[in-house]
Formats: structure tokens, sequence, C-alpha cells
């Protein structure tokens, strides 16, 4: 047998090699990769996918959408971004040694968006399908294609909402699921918004252009938000600086009112936007301005007098923040001044007319931080004051002479201030991948004056709350939460308690059950507001006891692919104390708010997302049923329906023409009559109940959204299709100041717009 020999001094030689090699390969030098991730309207990318092609290096972007990759190998390089509900972007990058490659991918809409990041409701921002909550979300994109003025123009075509106009105040309300806005919370940015009345106007209230997308969770939050969040939450979410680079975006908008129109001023609706952000080592400034303004509507009226009012809307923000490694803090500042007016009839014989002139000032400022002291404890908080003021100027014009005197009569000129401060801290503590806690605290303080609320009234709502994560397995993901209340005029129960849980059945397939028991105080204007003039008669009612409920909720959550998501979703809310209108038992002519013993909504919806090729659509359908009042009483009214149902169908249709860089875009809502019993008189003095129902009718708007440059994009389209302005109304009901007889108005019929949009970015 051979040997084979290999000489000592040729395997030193070996061995010298393989470390040189060795070392040599270690001490290559590298750079990194840095950047922020942008979407299409400039708003960061949170938590979007960063990777490196040919090398195993990922990362994720944090909630500003900014990230960095370290210790990458000096060379050429493919960096792709991805994100949920985003087409994936590619670009070529070069590495070089000790310092850093700067990057500002920017991400467009895809067609297949089914999931997104949320935070409403959340520890820390996270997609849908993690989220314990059944949360629907309205993204910029949608917002874009919808031509949307004002927020209501972006719901009216979302299952289980419900719009009511008043016409002599030019003020809306929305329902939700069945209930009253009384019942619905809306926030700013995680933070309350104040109304004067007991409408949720807030939401027509706020600059369109300034929003990012809006997040809608149903069923009670009073554990996460306390007071008014009984039936949901809508959250509204500004948009967030991008990269570090000057932006300028702006657009005009010009629309019709029915057939009324004049270009860029008096008949029809005028918008006109512009803004500006800018970012630099982590410091961030933003600020915009709108005006939207709308010349009112004759409708069914006569000479001077119009069925919808005109109004001028001029809004203003302006923003300033800084964002570390670990902690991000910002100020932000909304201001609103809004004009309507509603001019009255000429008198024959005397040739004056009165008129009235509504004067609304707003000033929102928010304050908040996040400190992330390690991957397990980060803190966040918040602070809001909100000015709020809303005048009546009446004056009586000399159509001869053209003098304009202010009238002295009782109420005819008034203010009405209402001031709220609002404080939130919570902590989040990951003690193991199964468990973890989240403490807070709220301080609410409002206080409000005037000629028409009694005194100058304050409530103060002091609260402390706690919920955990709990999460046996992968598959289960528990929250349970109590929520702890002291408030300065009512005693609250000793705590409201809520369970939210998760459960993964299969890959493709959630549940989602929830309980929650909700508590809210009668506000200030339920309370102390009395409002007299030649429409209105309602008086607050201080002697209102506090709503409580109890709510089930549960949706099935069945997403076979990133092309088809369909939620089928349940909810139960009995309601005690609830707060509504009714008749003053002292002056029958009279509103006031009082107590319903007993109200319940039930119902169920349906919703599919899906994408083919080019074309996106959401098919959904809703059946709620409104707990019947006069059950109670059979002995006047006899064996009724224990629930009053509607139904609801909603389509959204979006095709891509990529080619051409065009979309097409289709919005249909069927909603369904609405019934209801009312207690009536017959001739011989007794007493029946009697269905009414509002008319059930289908509402569209086609619009298309064409990219004509990287700069600018034009859109146009047809809003209200089917010529919608009155729904037929059964309702007799004529005997108080605040009834529902007679035709219910809904809009000044089909209109046009066309608009232009601008954006600009430097790097």
């Amino acid at each position: 047998m051979k040997k084979t020999y290999t000489s000592p001094l040729l395997a030193a030689w070996l061995i010298s090699l393989l470390i040189n090699t060795t070392t040599l390969w270690a001490q290559q030098p590298v750079g990194s990769i840095e950047g922020t991730i942008l979407l299409a309207d400039g708003t960061p990318g949170a938590f979007a996918t960063v990777q490196i092609k040919g090398v195993k290096k990922a990362t994720i972007a944090n909630g500003s959408g900014h990230f960095n990759v370290a210790n990458v190998p000096v060379g050429s390089y493919e960096l792709q971004v991805s994100m949920v509900g985003y087409e994936a972007v590619s670009q070529p990058i070069q590495v070089e040694a000790n310092r850093p490659t700067v990057v500002s991918p920017r991400l467009k809409a895809g067609s297949n968006a089914l999931d997104e990041v949320v935070v409403t409701g959340q520890y820390e921002p996270q997609s849908i399908k993690k989220s314990v909550y059944q949360v629907r979300v309205i993204s910029s994109e949608r917002i874009r294609l919808r031509g949307a003025l004002n927020v209501m123009g972006v719901l009216n075509n979302e299952l289980g909402f419900r719009f009511s106009n008043d016409l002599t105040l030019g003020t809306t309300d929305v329902q939700l699921m069945g209930m009253t806005g009384r019942s619905v919370k809306i926030l700013l940015d995680g933070l309350p918004m104040v109304d004067r009345g007991d409408t949720r106007e807030s939401l027509n209230q706020t600059d369109i252009n300034s929003i990012e997308r809006i997040e809608i969770v149903e069923g009670p939050m009073s554990v996460s938000y306390g007071s008014d969040a009984l039936a949901g939450v809508i959250n509204i979410i500004t948009k967030k600086p991008g990269a570090e680079r000057l932006g300028i975006t702006a657009r005009v908008q010009e629309e019709t009112a029915g057939s009324d129109y004049n270009f860029l001023n008096k008949q029809g609706v005028h918008l006109q936007n512009i803004g500006a952000t800018w970012q630099k080592k982590g410091w961030n400034v933003s600020a915009g301005v709108t005006n939207n303004t709308f010349g009112g509507w004759q409708g069914l009226s006569e000479g001077r007098v119009n069925d919808w009012l005109p109004k001028d809307q001029l809004f203003g923000h302006g923003k300033v923040g800084y964002h570390a490694k670990n902690a991000n803090i910002y100020y932000r500042l909304d201001a609103l001044k809004e004009d309507l007016l509603s001019q009255g009839a000429a008198n024959v014989n005397t040739n004056l007319a009165r008129d009235q002139k509504y004067i609304t000032n707003r000033y929102v400022h928010q304050l908040q931080g996040l400190w992330k002291a390690s991957d397990r404890f980060q803190i966040n908080g918040q602070a809001s004051y909100t000015d709020y003021q809303r005048r009546t100027q009446t004056t009586i014009l000399d159509l001869t002479t053209g003098l304009r005197t202010l009238s002295l009569g009782t109420g005819e000129q008034d203010i009405s201030k209402f001031a709220s401060q609002t404080y939130r801290a919570t902590a989040y503590y990951t003690v193991s991948s199964a468990f973890s806690l989240q403490p807070g605290f709220d301080v609410n303080l409002d206080g409000a004056s005037g000629d028409r609320i009694l005194g100058s009234p304050t409530i103060n709502d002091y609260a402390f709350f706690v919920s955990s994560t709990i999460s046996p397995s992968s598959r289960i993901n528990i929250r349970p939460g109590l929520r702890f209340i002291k408030n300065s005029v009512y005693d609250a129960p000793p705590v409201i308690p809520s369970l939210n849980a998760k459960f993964s059945l299969t890959n493709k397939l959630d549940l989602r059950v929830s309980y929650a028991r909700g508590f809210r105080s009668p506000a200030l204007r339920e309370l102390y507001f009395n409002f007299f003039d030649a429409s209105h008669s309602i008086r607050g009612n201080p002697n209102l006891k506090a709503e409580t409920s109890n709510s089930f909720n549960s949706s099935l959550v069945l997403q076979i692919s990133s092309k088809f998501k369909s939620t089928l979703g349940v909810f139960y809310n009995d309601f005690n104390n609830l707060i509504s209108y009714g008749v003053d038992p002292t002056n029958p002519s009279i509103s006031m708010t009082i107590n319903i013993d007993k109200f319940k909504t039930t119902g169920s919806t349906l919703e599919n997302v899906f994408t083919w090729k080019d074309l996106q659509a959401t098919v959904g359908f809703s059946y709620i049923g409104r707990y019947n009042s006069l059950l109670s009483d059979t002995t006047n009214y006899g064996s009724l329906p224990t629930f009053v149902w509607s139904t609801e169908v909603n389509t959204n249709l979006t095709y891509n023409l990529k080619k051409i860089g065009t979309k097409l875009s289709l919005f249909y809502k069927y909603t369904g009559q609405r019934p209801s019993y009312t207690a009536t008189v017959t001739s011989d003095n007794k007493v029946s109940a009697t269905l009414t129902e509002i008319a059930a009718f289908h509402w569209a708007d086609a619009t298309l959204t064409k990219t004509i440059n990287k700069y600018l994009t034009f859109n146009a389209g047809v809003k209200n299709l089917f010529n919608i302005t009155r729904l037929a109304n059964t309702s007799t009901d004529t005997g108080s100041a605040h009834s529902t007889a007679g035709p219910v108005p809904y809009s000044y019929g089909r209109s046009y717009f066309a608009g232009l949009s601008f954006q600009w970015y430097k790097n």
C-alpha cells in the first residue's frame, strides 16, 4: 500500500493561506443603506419590508417609514421594497465604503389592497389581520378616487352609515349600525373632537386634504376611549411628513350643485388647497390651507331662500415634530373658520328680510409623543385643547335701501363657547411572547358658556384603564380590559369591562368575538343647551341619567389569498337610559332631551373584497334592526314586532388602465327603507301605533382619475347619478318642534366635478 506524504512546509503554507483569505474577507469594506419610504401622496410607508437582493440583508421600516441596513459589503445591489396593499418597487443602488447610501423609495397603491396597518385601539401599529378588533380602513387612495370634498362624501358609501341633514342650521349627523351620532366617537389622530350640538358635524369640519386614512371600529370601545364610544369609533388619521425633502402639494376642484354653477365662485362648490412639507435630520414641518366654498342650492324654495345654505369653510393646519431612533414628538394645530348664511324671505308689506349668519371658529391643539425605552417597554403621551365657538348673527335687511341693522330679538345675537381638554398616557410592556400589558389614564375636562347655555357648567371625567394581550398559542389572542371612571357629575359604574378575542381557525380563516360594557355620561350640550329660533324649540335636561350598554360582536374573516377576502359580522347592542328627544311634559310644543328606558340594535354585515387582474371590487350587504320603542306599552299598542329592519347593499369597482395611467371607479349603494312605529291619536281619542317609513333610495358616483405626469393628476366624474334630493317620508308627526314629518332632505341633486392635483418633491 502506497503512503501519501505531505510535507510540514506545505501544510503550514495552506493554513496560512486560509487564515489570510478569511482575514481579507472579514476586512472587506462595508457601508450602509438608509432612507425613508413614502407612499404616492407623500405620507410615510410605515412598516414596509426592505430587502437587498444578493445578500441576506432585510429590515422593516419604522412607523415614520425610516429604515437603516448596516454592514453591507461595498458593491452594486438591487433594493426591493414591498408593503401590503402597494405595488413592490426595485431600484439599483451602489454601496460605498464607510458612508451611508441614502434612498427614498416611493410606493404606489396596488390593485390588491386587502390588508393594511391600523392604529385605532392597538398597542402599536399592526396589520388588520393581527388585530383583535374588526377594523375597516378607507385609504388615501380611495378618498382620492372619490373626489370627496368632506368626510361625509367618503362615508356615505360605507355599510351601516346613514346621514341626516338639518337644512335650517346647515348641519349633518351620522348614524352607525342603527345608532345616532351621539354614540359615535369621532377622533382626530386618536384624540376626541368637539361638537356644539348633539350631531357629529365635526365630520364635515375636517380638512379632507389633510387626511391620510380613516379607520372605523364598530362596537363599543369604552375601555380604550371612554364616553361616546358606544356604537363605535371613527378615527381620522392625518398625513405625516415624509423623507428628508421639500414637498409641495396643491389641489383645485370645481363641482356643480345640481344644475347650479359659476366658475370659481358663487354657485356650485369650489375647493382650493395648498400644502408644504419639509424634513431634515429628524426635524419635520408641514402646513396647509384649504378653502371650500358652497354657493347654496335653492331647491324648492323661492326668492331669496335656499333649501341648502351657502357655506364657506377655511381650514388651516401646521405641524412641527422631531423623531429619533426611539422617540417621536410633535405639535399640531388645526384651525377652522366656517360661515353659513340663511337668507330669509322678503316681507311683501315692509320689503324687509331677516337673515341669519352662523359663524364657527375652532382651534384644536394637540401634542403627542412616543418613547421606546426598549424592545419590551414604550410610553405614549397625548394632550389636546379645543376652543370651539359658534356665533349667531341676525340682521334685518331693507331691500329697498340696502341698509342692514342688527336684530334685537331673543336669541337673535348669541355665542356658544365650548372648551375641552384631554390628557392621555399609555404604557406598553411585553412580559413575554405570550403576555403583554397596557395600563393608561384619561382625563377629560369640558366647559361651556353662552346665552343659550344654562350657567357656565363643567364636566370633568377621570379614568384609569388597563388591558392585556394573552396569547397561549400562535393562533389565539385574547385581550381583556377594565376601565375605572370618576365623573364630576354622575356616579359611573365601578368598573367597565371588555373582552376581545381572535382565533386563527386556519391560516385562511379568523374568528373574532367580543363583549363590552358601555358607559356614556350626558354631554354638556344635552344637559344645559337651550336652542330656540324660528324652526327649533329644544331644551336641555339637567336631570338626565347616564347611558349604559351591553354589546356583543363577532366576525368571521376568510382570506384565501391577497386577492380575495370575505368578512361576515354580527352584532347585538342592548342600551339602558339611551338619550334621545322627547316632548317637554310642561309644553308639548317644545322638545327636550330625555332618557329612553330600553333600546336595542342588532344585525349582520357581509363584505367581500377581491381583485382580478386590473379590477378591484368590494361588494357588501347589511341587514340592521332597530328596537321598536313602543313595544313596552302593550296596553295601548298591542302586539308589535320587536325590531324594524332595513337593508343595505354597496359595491365599489375600480379598473386600472395601466397603459394610459387611468383609473375608472364606480361607487354604488342601495339604502333600504327605514321603518318605525309612531304613536298616533285617532279622532275618537284612542291611541294606536302607525307604521311610518322613510323611502329606500339608490346612490351612485362615477369617477375618472388620470395621471398626467409625475407632478399632475386629473380627476372628474358624476356624483349622485340617480339625482336624489329628498326621500319620501310617511310620518305625519307635527306635534313637536323636533318633528320628523314631511320629505327628508338628502342632497342637492346630481352634480359634476373636475379637479387637478399637483405634487412636487425634492430629494
